[in-house]
């Protein structure tokens, strides 16, 4: 076990090294300074004068720019992480979600011998056993796997996907220093403490986690077959479990059109309207009715197969919507079509994450404008994208955060619109969304459902009455034996009771310095003890030792910047 840390702790501190010099390639020397110093890396980051001369070229690009470019230098870990953070503008401003959904993860393929060595450790068979055939020129390669076409013993045509060697442990290294990272900038930089670093990393460890994990994928995938089951317009490939392990995921082979490369198609005849049409219904249905969506809908993802039926793949990223999350969003949608400035200030609040925006009467008024500006508009008129864009851009303005899963689903609905758009002009996402909501608004209000409810609350009800005596009893046993106790929790004392640590601490040192003067000095006067040069040897040596003591404090005081 020690080997392995030393191990460890020499390749992290490898890859702080790497992260070092890409953050001073890319002008952001004040930040390496900052945490570096803390991680007690400031003496080992020398070469940073070497590393300088090259900033030149990058200073005429902006901030989100240099971000972006030193993710994609990063490698697959930090490219990752720009990606989810390009779903979330709630946290961040326009131009960084922009630069970051230009984000890519495409790399070289890794060997054919290793992919084969993988798939034959992983199914614990030889290749040749498992499948007829096995192409080995890969199909597509990305930072976390690449997918190769092969066939099953039975003849069927399949595609499979292999994790990249090595890569499960770059990026545990990458999230454990992802997390270092984000807690010194969360102490050093108090300005970006309200966004919470710390839980966005542990949000993203806990997605990519997820996503390298193949047999998730595959039980995401017959989850959505499962939903869709009696939807004959839209198509989830076949999971092959025999040949899936958390390392391989086996599936159906898409016989089909990227819906990118549509356009550059011909003699195949495609109804653009109809899939526009069915995509809406697709959101619509995954959202409300499934409560579990594709989270990375993008072109690349989604085939158009056969009679304009539509298929999708890669389901590493999904979102979840419990039944609050999904009242909520009806309820959102229904104030801003029917202009309820009161129940979207209330929808807003019960669903935010983080404390209340203290200027309610601003926020009130921003969000009062904003309906007024869609009030009244044509619903053909009315662009989903600008609208959720704009509604984001006040709440990030506001600090009002929401769960991720729900951020997600506002982004994944603009990527339908806009793909909508595309293959049909006319299309209008909100045209979609207004009959789907009343359905939803009368089969909420259901007899049978709020029957149940009622019922429910009765029992509740009645568990609280049948328990309401004894716990009063104990209460008042309680207040008659004097043992009634209240349990207080202080927060946010820890870095004052750090800050009165230290005082404290310099206070001692200071003291035992002056001790040391004052000794020394009757020492010297007194000419008590043996001699050193004719002067009495303690007392030399208590001035020596005082001296040293006030240019250690003296220098803490500096660094401190508070004299």
């Amino acid at each position: 076990m020690f080997i392995f840390r030393i191990r460890q702790n020499y390749k992290e501190f490898k890859r702080y090294l790497k992260i070092f010099a890409v953050l001073i390639r890319y002008g952001f020397e004040d930040i390496v300074d900052k945490i570096s110093d803390k991680l007690k890396f400031k003496y080992f980051i020398l070469w940073r004068r070497f590393i300088k001369k090259e900033q030149e070229e990058v200073k005429r690009l902006s901030t989100a720019e240099r971000v972006r470019l030193v993710l994609e230098e990063l490698g697959p870990t930090f490219i990752k992480f720009g990606q989810i953070l390009s779903c979330r503008p709630d946290l961040l401003p326009p131009e960084f979600i922009k630069e970051f959904s230009k984000l890519r993860d495409e790399v070289p393929p890794f060997p054919f011998e290793k992919v084969k060595e993988i798939v034959e450790t992983q199914l614990k068979k030889p290749l040749n056993e498992l499948f007829s055939y096995f192409e080995k020129k890969p199909l597509a390669a990305g930072s976390v796997a690449q997918v190769h076409r092969a066939k099953t013993k039975n003849g069927e045509e399949v595609v499979v996907k292999v994790q990249r060697p090595g890569i499960k442990e770059l990026i545990e290294i990458d999230l454990h220093i992802l997390y270092d990272l984000a807690s010194l900038l969360e102490r050093r930089f108090p300005e970006i403490k309200y966004y919470e670093p710390t839980k966005i990393v542990e949000e993203f460890a806990k997605a990519l986690r997820k996503e390298l994990d193949f047999i998730r994928e595959g039980r995401n995938i017959e989850r959505f077959r499962a939903c869709f089951k009696d939807e004959p317009r839209i198509h989830f490939p076949k999971v092959y479990w025999d040949l899936t392990s958390s390392r391989v995921l086996t599936m159906e082979y898409i016989k089909g059109i990227k819906l990118s490369e549509i356009d550059g198609q011909t003699g195949v005849k495609i109804d653009k309207k109809t899939i526009a049409l069915i995509g809406a219904d697709f959101i619509l249905k995954e959202i409300f009715e499934c409560h579990f969506f594709h989270a990375d809908p993008h072109p690349g993802n989604i085939f158009i197969l056969n009679n304009n039926v539509i298929a999708f793949i890669d389901f590493g990223m999904v979102g979840i919507l419990d039944d609050v999350m999904v009242d909520w969003i009806i309820k959102i949608l229904k104030a801003i079509l029917d202009k309820d400035i009161d129940l979207l200030i209330k929808a807003i609040l019960s669903l935010n994450i983080a404390s209340a925006p203290s200027d309610i009467i601003t926020f009130r008024a921003e969000l009062f404008d904003f309906l007024e500006r869609y009030y009244g508009v044509p619903l053909k008129d009315l662009d989903i994208n600008n609208l959720v864009n704009e509604f984001l851009e006040i709440m990030r303005k506001y600090r009002v955060r929401f769960p991720p899963s729900l951020v997600l689903m506002f982004r994944a609905l603009v990527i339908h619109e806009g793909i909508g758009r595309t293959l049909y002009p006319e299309f209008n996402m909100i045209e979609h969304i207004k009959p789907y909501i009343k359905k939803l608004l009368l089969k909420k209000f259901d007899l049978s459902k709020q029957c149940k409810k009622f019922s429910l609350f009765l029992e509740d009800s009645a568990l609280l009455l049948r328990e309401l005596p004894s716990d009063l009893r104990e209460i008042f046993l309680k207040l008659k034996k004097d043992d009634l106790g209240i349990k207080f929790e202080h927060q946010g004392l820890e870095k004052f009771i750090h800050q009165l640590d230290r005082a404290s601490n310099r206070l001692s040192f200071a003291m035992i310095t002056a001790a040391l003067v004052i000794g020394s000095s009757i020492v010297f006067q007194t000419q008590a003890g043996p001699k050193l040069f004719g002067y009495p040897l303690l007392g030399f040596a208590g001035f020596i030792l005082a001296s040293l003591f006030g240019i250690k404090l003296l220098i803490e005081i500096l660094k401190s910047g508070k004299f």
